[in-house]
């Protein structure tokens, strides 16, 4: 069978939530079907690193598809013409984009439909390519993949999609880099965060992680305590954060707030093991993976109790309103005070990550893609 898999998050070093899914599930894929051949659709020059195995070939396709202009053209140009050409079988796609023009059956992963909820935390013409083309993506799709109950039924609700169409499959947590030698530490973090604790934020930096709440709740934190916690933002700058870097620059406690745009996979995974507490209180997530790399390396979380992230942290996190400063202010405090609470989430959420599975999701995906054999 020859499959083709859209693999244009697939860039070194830069693994952000869909990078990481679609490494994760990809190279578990091509690794247990070796019978098959897969070919890797690149958007731009790739790297050696992602070719998993003897049995695929990464094609580079132009255009770069990195804005709506050139995702139309990448998913509904040059994709179509690729997967006529070399007769492909199914084509996965799991970044939530599939192609329109193309009679090849497709399965999708879509992660959220945040977009519809807060379409003001996307710049204009990305959420209005969002908003007009993952209807009708979902309605050609073969099959849909959700990343969560709550997003299944989310795409339900909001296109009509019939629920047998779409296959629940989690994100998991591969477990083999907690037995990795971390690499150094960039010094220039070193010194600051081995003198004193600190809470930490794991994601991309934009409006709907709703870090600049977590900032002013900090703020107050450090304002009506005596605590020396540091808050570690661990992210690239994404879009839409003017407001946020001008709240950094006045706080009282920013000497205290420690950005890190980018870093190895195993030192991010030794900075995280080691907070205090894992501060995620998006306004809006289909899964979110930070939740589910915290219990695995047995750090107690506080989260949003909205979307889908009570479906994800179950008993293993502390929920607070998105919006409510004073709360996620509390919790802070309750978090860091609290040793019997403390251990309490650990505990659980060492028994809540079992749920979460790579290997189990990839065999859900590969099932799905046999019935395409001819």
């Amino acid at each position: 069978m020859k499959i083709a898999l859209n693999t244009r998050f697939l860039i070194k070093n830069k693994l952000e939530g869909i990078g990481m899914y679609t490494h994760e599930i990809v190279r578990r894929i091509i690794q247990s079907m070796p019978e098959h051949q897969f070919y890797l659709l690149f958007d731009r020059k790739h790297d050696a690193s992602f070719i998993y195995a003897e049995n695929c070939t990464p094609i580079e396709i132009f255009p770069p598809a990195r804005h709506p202009f050139l995702w139309y053209w990448w998913f509904e140009k040059s994709i179509p013409r690729y997967l006529k050409q070399h007769s492909v079988d199914v084509f996965f796609s799991p970044d939530g984009f599939c192609s329109l023009s193309t009679d090849v059956p497709q399965l999708l992963t879509i992660h959220d439909l945040g977009f519809e909820h807060y379409p003001q935390h996307t710049p204009f013409l990305v959420q209005q390519y969002y908003r007009h083309f993952t209807p009708k993506y979902c309605q050609k799709a073969a099959q849909i993949l959700s990343v969560s109950e709550f997003t299944k039924q989310d795409i339900v609700q909001q296109y009509s999609i019939k629920p047998e169409k779409i296959e629940v499959i989690y994100n998991g947590f591969d477990t083999t880099w907690m037995h990795e030698k971390s690499e150094p530490i960039p010094s220039a973090y070193l010194k600051t965060l081995n003198q004193r604790p600190y809470f930490i934020f794991v994601g991309a930096i934009h409006p709907r992680k709703n870090v600049l709440q977590i900032l002013k709740s900090f703020e107050q934190f450090k304002a009506t305590t005596t605590y020396t916690h540091q808050l570690v933002l661990i992210g690239r700058d994404a879009w839409m954060n003017k407001e946020l870097n001008n709240y950094i620059a006045q706080m009282h406690a920013k000497n205290d707030v420690i950005r890190i745009d980018a870093i190895d996979r195993i030192s991010l995974l030794h900075i995280f093991k080691n907070a205090t507490a894992l501060v995620y209180p998006s306004w809006f997530e289909g899964f979110g993976i930070p939740l589910i790399e915290a219990m695995n390396l047995g750090v107690p979380i506080i989260t949003s109790n909205v979307s889908a992230m009570p479906e994800i942290a179950a008993n293993a996190a502390l929920y607070v309103q998105p919006s409510n400063t004073d709360e996620l202010c509390n919790a802070l405090k309750s978090i860091t005070e609290d040793t019997v609470l403390r251990n309490t989430l650990i505990k659980n959420g060492k028994e809540n990550a079992t749920r979460f599975n790579w290997d189990v999701s990839t065999e859900k995906v590969v099932h799905l893609l046999q019935q395409y054999q001819r």
